[in-house]
């Protein structure tokens, strides 16, 4: 089976690249569009020039001879003066013509014109005029020659469009300008993109280590820009909780492995005792005994990881009926009581006036009292009094369970909740798995509530069960 191989393409290369053809792109649109205005502009002033030069030969024409324009005349001076006195780019075909547009005189060249003015020129009300001649486009710029108030002749300028728009020296400084852009726009992608890119493959390699096992990493936390600050941030308490977590897998197991060793060493012993005829009669029971009671202990821890899993993966169902605080506290209480073989331990009972129903499973709610008075009596040594009190607010019932044992050191308290965590204090001297609290409180917030640590100090230990209320 053949799978398409996708080639990639580093970071900093996809970006300068996809940058650099859009900003080629870009450039070329405005390129073309400033061409054509600079082209439009020029061409708009050299005819408004050519207007201005059509005029002043006018009035010279009239100022000068009395009578009007006559081939008689002599007429290229005023072509001579022109061209000393007007610096323009292009030189345009220039005619004196009478009022039937007969030419009278022109500037050395012939043009486009022989001895008669198109009629449409000077019949035109137009000053500037466009036209077409032999297949090119020419722009014709009239001025009369006016006698009181009478047109008695016309001075006509005819240029090319092409001559008209020449700006040669315009496109190169709009060459010049878009070839600037385009060396600083690559090298300011090129800087940008080795900035941004260099904590990105930074972060990649750190990955690769981290997923061969490597947890131990440096990366530099100097940048400014805040979303590349957020990910190695992120990066670095992924990689710490990443390490905890492997950490604690590998405690888990020896935990584990540890307490599952220990009863399944002393039933192996206690049965081998009793196979080997070491003890009989009744010794020989009460050997029988140990194991059973080993084994239930087995049976628990086994029960505790199934739970915690099953909840942690939300595969168990929750069922909620209406029922009484009182009932279900009280019959909480009373079947820990009767699975408990010491009967010196006191538990006392505050509970409201009236009861209160509550949509609640109550078999979840017994693991999560059984797990808190189990805990209180370890707590206590066996030895001791429990306080079991149900107070009311307006949308939440609490339950608090306090002990009177010697309280959770303070710097553990913060971890008491973190599955399979177990304080020193009960690591050595109570057997299990660390899951009895993470478990109920799992089953609290099930239940749509909370299991919080109150209060924990020499004098004892108070945790509160949060219920919600149902208002409805």
């Amino acid at each position: 089976m053949f799978t398409k191989n996708n080639k990639r393409v580093s970071l900093r290369r996809y970006w300068i690249s996809r940058y650099l053809l859009t900003l080629c792109i870009g450039l070329i649109v405005i390129a073309i569009i400033s061409a054509l205005w600079i082209r439009h502009n020029t061409l708009e002033n050299r005819l408004d020039m050519m207007s201005i030069v059509a005029r002043s030969m006018a009035d010279r024409i009239v100022t000068t001879q009395e009578h009007g324009p006559s081939p008689d005349r002599n007429m290229p001076k005023f072509f001579e003066d022109r061209k000393a006195k007007v610096e323009l780019e292009s030189d345009p075909f220039t005619y004196i013509v009478d009022a039937e547009g007969k030419i009278i005189s022109s500037d050395p060249r012939r043009g486009p014109m022989d001895q008669q003015l198109y009629p449409s020129i000077l019949e035109n009300d137009n000053t500037i005029q466009e036209l077409a001649i032999k297949d090119k486009n020419f722009y014709a710029v009239k001025a009369p020659i006016e006698v009181d108030e009478t047109i008695i002749g016309w001075v006509v300028m005819i240029e090319s469009e092409q001559n008209l728009s020449r700006v040669n020296q315009e496109y190169t400084q709009l060459a010049i300008m878009i070839i600037s852009l385009a060396l600083l726009g690559w090298a300011a992608i090129y800087i940008l993109s080795n900035r941004l890119s260099k904590p990105i493959k930074d972060v990649a390699n750190a990955a690769i280590l981290v997923a061969e096992g490597n947890y131990q990493i440096e990366l530099p936390d100097q940048s400014k820009e805040k979303e590349v600050h957020e990910l190695i941030h992120s990066f670095k308490e992924m990689t710490i909780k990443l390490e905890k977590l492997e950490s604690l897998r590998t405690e888990l197991l020896a935990g584990v492995t540890h307490e599952l060793k220990t009863p399944v060493t002393s039933i192996s012993g206690l049965l081998q005792a009793i196979k080997d005829d070491v003890v009989t009669g009744d010794e020989a029971k009460e050997f029988l005994t140990i194991s059973l009671n080993e084994t239930e202990k087995m049976k628990k821890m086994v029960e505790d990881l199934l739970a915690f899993n099953q909840f942690a993966t939300n595969a168990v169902q929750v069922n909620k009926a209406m029922h009484s605080t009182h009932d279900i506290v009280e019959e909480a209480v009373y079947s820990w009581k009767v699975a408990q073989d010491n009967g010196s331990m006191q538990i006392e009972l505050s509970l409201p006036e009236k009861p209160t129903q509550i949509s609640i499973d109550p078999i979840r709610f017994q693991q999560i009292m059984t797990n808190l008075l189990n805990n209180a009596t370890q707590a206590m040594l066996n030895q001791g009094q429990i306080s079991i009190t149900v107070t009311e607010q307006e949308t939440e019932i609490m339950i608090d369970v306090t002990d009177t044992g010697n309280g959770i050191p303070e710097n553990e308290q913060p971890f008491i909740f973190e599955r399979f965590y177990r304080g020193k204090g009960k690591k050595y001297k109570v057997r299990g798995l660390g899951l009895g609290l993470s478990l109920s409180k799992m089953i609290a917030q099930a239940l749509d509530g909370d299991l919080v640590l109150q209060k924990s100090s020499s004098d004892g230990t108070t945790f509160r069960i949060y219920l919600p209320k149902d208002n409805s």
